[in-house]
C-alpha cells in the first residue's frame, strides 16, 4: 500500500515540475512575442508606425544601430564614418539643439523634416511640393536603382535651393547632395521604412540600402520633446506665426459679424388675436375637460371658489372671511336653513356627476337669491 502512494507520488511530482516548466515558458515566450507599443519611427516598436522590423535586418546584416534619445546622445556615439539618421525632428525643440545635431560628424539621411531641421540639417535644398508617388527612381542614385519601383505614399518633395548638385529621385522626394565631404540625403517620407510599409514594393530594399550604407548607424528619432519647451506647449505655440495672423483676423471678421447682425429688442408690439374666441367654448372646453378626467372634486372647488367671490363684496366681507362669517351672512338672505348653506358652500365635494350638476344648481340659487334681496 506504502508503495503504490509512493508511485503515485513521485509520478504526480513530475507532473507538477512539467506543468510549471510549460507555464514559465509559455509566459516567456507570451512576453517576448508580446506587441511593444510605441510612437512613429520608435525603433522598439512593433506597431504599424514603429521600425522595429527595419532596425532588426539593419542588425542582422551587420550594421552597428545605436539608438540615441537625445541630442548628447548623438554627440557621443558619432564618428566620421557613422550615418546619422534624424526622424521625427519636430520634437527637436530649440535653435541650439539643431545646430549641435548639425555639427556632428558623419553622413545624415534626414526623413521628414521640419521647416527648421531643414534649415539646419539640409540648407542647400528647398520644399519643392507634396504628391501621392509610386514611381520608378528615375535618377542614377545607387541605392534607388538597386530598389527600383517604391510606394512612398504621400511625401514632400525637394529641389535645390543653392549651386549644389543635387540628385533627385522619384519625383524629388528622395535627394542627395554632398555638403563639405559630408553625403547628405533628405526623404520626403519615412512610411517605407515603418513596420507596415516593408512589405509594400521595394520599401525594404530601398530603407536598408539607405540606412545601412555605412557600418554605424546612429538611431534619433525622439519619441519625447526635447529642449525648449519641452514639459508642454500651448496651441498657439504649436502654430505658425502666419496661422497666428490668420486666427486673428478670423476672430475679428466674427466678432464684426455679430455686431453687423445683432438686434436690439424694442418695446413689445401688441397684436390682435387671428381668431376671438367665445368665453362660453372656453368654459365648455374646460369642463369637458374636467368631464374626461372625472374630477369632480376640481369642477366642485372652481365653481365654490367663484360663487365666492363674487357673492363677497354684495355682503360686505373681505376675501378672507372665515366659513362662519360667509354662513351667517348667506343664511340672513337665503331661504334655506344654515346647515344647507354651509353644506353647498363647504361641503365634501360630489360623488356623481347628477350631484355635480345639483351643486351647480344650488350655487346659482344662492347667488340669485342674495343679489335680489
Amino acid at each position: 500500500m506504502s508503495a503504490t502512494l509512493g508511485q503515485r507520488w513521485r509520478t504526480g511530482r513530475w507532473i507538477a515540475v512539467a506543468l510549471i516548466v510549460i507555464s514559465a515558458i509559455a509566459a516567456v515566450s507570451a512576453f517576448l512575442t508580446a506587441p511593444r507599443p510605441g510612437g512613429r519611427m520608435d525603433p522598439d516598436s512593433t506597431g504599424p508606425d514603429g521600425a522595429h522590423a527595419l532596425v532588426a535586418l539593419l542588425r542582422d546584416r551587420g550594421v552597428d544601430v545605436v539608438v540615441a534619445d537625445t541630442v548628447a546622445d548623438v554627440e557621443n556615439a558619432a564618428r566620421p564614418d557613422t550615418l546619422l539618421l534624424a526622424a521625427e525632428t519636430y520634437n527637436t525643440r530649440g535653435e541650439d539643439l539643431l545646430t549641435r545635431l548639425a555639427d556632428v560628424p558623419g553622413d545624415r539621411l534626414v526623413l521628414e523634416p521640419t521647416s527648421r531641421a531643414r534649415q539646419a540639417l539640409a540648407a542647400d535644398i528647398r520644399l519643392g511640393g507634396a504628391s501621392l508617388l509610386t514611381s520608378e527612381p528615375d535618377c542614377d542614385l545607387r541605392e534607388a536603382t538597386r530598389a527600383g519601383t517604391v510606394q512612398l505614399g504621400a511625401t514632400d518633395t525637394y529641389e535645390k535651393a543653392g549651386d549644389v548638385d543635387v540628385t533627385r529621385c522619384y519625383g524629388g522626394a528622395v535627394v542627395r547632395y554632398q555638403d563639405g565631404g559630408r553625403t547628405v540625403t533628405v526623404v520626403g517620407s519615412a512610411d517605407f521604412m515603418t513596420n507596415g510599409g516593408l512589405l509594400s514594393e521595394g520599401n525594404a530594399a530601398l530603407a536598408m540600402n539607405l540606412a545601412g550604407d555605412r557600418p554605424r548607424l546612429i538611431w534619433y528619432a525622439p519619441q519625447k520633446p526635447e529642449g525648449e519647451g519641452a514639459q508642454g506647449s500651448s496651441l498657439t505655440d504649436l502654430m505658425p506665426d502666419a496661422v497666428n495672423w490668420l486666427v486673428w483676423q478670423l476672430c475679428l471678421v466674427v466678432v464684426l459679424l455679430a455686431v453687423w447682425q445683432g438686434r436690439r429688442l424694442g418695446p413689445l408690439v401688441a397684436e390682435k388675436l387671428p381668431v376671438v374666441v367665445r368665453a362660453s367654448e372656453t368654459v365648455e372646453g374646460r369642463a369637458r375637460l374636467y368631464r374626461s378626467r372625472r374630477a369632480r372634486g376640481q369642477a366642485a372647488e372652481a365653481l365654490r371658489t367663484a360663487t365666492l367671490q363674487r357673492l363677497a363684496p354684495r355682503l360686505g366681507l373681505g376675501p378672507n372671511a372665515s366659513p362662519a362669517a360667509v354662513t351667517s351672512a348667506v343664511a340672513q338672505r337665503y331661504a334655506g336653513d344654515p346647515n344647507t348653506v354651509q353644506h353647498l358652500l363647504y361641503g365634501p365635494p360630489p360623488s356623481t356627476d347628477t350631484d355635480l350638476l345639483q351643486l351647480a344648481h344650488s350655487l346659482d340659487d344662492i347667488e340669485r337669491q342674495v343679489t335680489t334681496s
